[in-house]
């Protein structure tokens, strides 16, 4: 078969204003001249995380382990501000537990697994996997296999990333929702990836609404208004990464490239850029296999709930704000033989995303999209989100205070990034969701590169 051109749409660091992309030569493997790689995964060895790590549970409500922030975490004072006692009786009618190890070479990886157990047997139900598999034609890959929404599972950094690096992952497959064969509703009866046993509901966190309900009565994430099923195909987080609900994963990410696959979505909340005509289309002219690139900003993008403001790049322009922007649209029928590699660069003044692969309208090419830390006015509604690994990178300017009332009272979130503050980069592949997603992906070839000079 004739191979198609490989084009590369490069932005290079760029104000909000200014156009996105320029169209280059092929370049796709110019980080090999920049970088040096420093750690590598191909899922040669065996992985198996019922063999190499056991359940134990974890009481949210506990503060050590895996308390992130006393504020939006899974017992925090967010939901009790927003909740009222509905929200602590909520979070009683199960138990949740974790499995965590270390695999690859000196332990670079960290495995992240969670899932529920609603009738307190001392098991989790349909708890996700992380295991090694085969696949024809390819080879070893690692398979996230999540059954059920109501669990999690990542592999992030063990440690924290340097200063300046690249990172990279291979998707072999992908089957966390997105229309096939033109339908939201797949053949083998699932809908939008999820199973069509059971409820599908973000119970028990939410960011408003009467948290006494039924949890079947709580927002429908596989069909209802809020549907949406997703995955994180590479993201920088600001803490070591594991599953927790999904108001305290949107109030730690960096940069992130996922999906975000809204069922039957007419709404304007989200939009496609056409990469061919550089066209911005309604969310229904796509698959649902959109990919979103965003750099997150300290700015809040929701008056109503927390979460930071998005940056986004495309080949449409640059968009601050408003309408999610997904820059491209991927190709599951064409998996496992075509696959997909993403990239989160951090270079001393920013951070650049990259995705190369056989996309919808343009066919196969690379993409890559810069910003800055803070651009030079300083405007923190454009700095990127706690960007600083040290305190001496930042001096406070962005810092801010959030504040929630509801039936719990009122919550003062203070000093959301003071000064003599610090957040290591941590980068995190999957599902971290612990009240959304379910679906299973094959990965592979993580790399950890630094810059040759170092």
């Amino acid at each position: 078969m004739k191979a198609r051109k490989v084009i590369i749409i490069m932005a290079a660091f760029v104000a909000p204003s200014a156009m996105a992309g320029t169209v280059f030569a092929d370049r796709t493997n110019e980080h090999r001249t920049q970088w040096r790689l420093v750690h590598e995964e191909t899922f040669d060895q065996p992985l198996d995380d019922q063999r190499l790590a056991s359940w134990f549970r974890d009481d949210p409500c506990e503060k050590a382990g895996y308390r992130v922030d006393e504020s939006y975490d899974d017992c925090g004072r967010f939901f009790e501000t927003m909740g009222g006692p509905g929200f602590r009786q909520q979070l009683a009618k199960f138990h949740l537990y974790r499995k965590s190890f270390a695999f690859g070479e000196d332990g670079w990886l960290t495995a992240e697994l969670a899932a529920r157990d609603t009738d307190s047997d001392g098991r989790p139900d349909n708890p996700p996997q992380l295991l090694r598999d085969v696949l024809p034609g390819v080879g070893p890959v690692a398979q996230l296999d999540e059954p059920n929404h109501q669990g999690g599972v990542v592999i992030r950094a063990t440690r924290p990333l340097p200063k300046n690096y690249r990172v990279e992952m291979t998707l072999r497959t992908i089957n966390f929702g997105g229309q096939r064969d033109g339908s939201w509703h797949y053949s083998d009866g699932r809908i939008n990836g999820y199973s069509p046993q059971g409820c599908k509901t973000n119970f028990p966190w939410a960011s408003n609404g009467d948290f006494s309900r039924p949890e079947c009565e709580w927002d429908d994430m596989r069909a209802g208004k809020s549907g949406a099923n997703g995955f994180y195909f590479l993201g920088i987080m600001d803490y070591p990464a594991a599953p927790h609900n999904n108001v305290l994963i949107h109030t730690h990410r960096k940069v992130a490239i996922d999906a975000y696959n809204r069922y039957q979505y007419t709404g304007d909340g989200l939009r496609y850029c056409d990469p061919a005509t550089k066209q911005y289309e309604s969310y229904g002219k796509g698959t649902g296999n959109g990919v979103n690139m965003i750099f997150m900003t300290s700015e809040r993008r929701y008056q109503n709930q927390p979460g930071t403001e998005y940056l986004m790049h495309s080949e449409c322009g640059v968009a601050k704000g408003g309408a999610i922007v997904s820059q491209v649209d991927l190709r599951p029928e064409l998996m496992p033989e075509q696959s997909y590699r993403f990239a989160i660069e951090r270079t001393d003044d920013g951070y650049t995303m990259e995705i190369s692969g056989a996309f919808a309208h343009v066919g196969q090419a690379t993409y890559r999209y810069s910003q800055k830390f803070t651009p030079d006015d300083g405007d923190c509604s454009e700095t990127i989100w706690h960007y600083n690994q040290t305190p001496e990178e930042y001096d406070g300017r962005c810092d801010a205070t959030w504040t929630w009332e509801g039936p719990g009272g009122k919550l003062v979130d203070e000093n959301t990034w003071p000064a003599d503050s610090s957040y290591p980069d941590y980068f995190m592949i999957g599902d971290p969701h612990l009240n959304f997603y379910e679906g299973k992906a094959h990965i592979d070839d993580i790399k950890l590169y630094v810059p040759k000079t170092e």
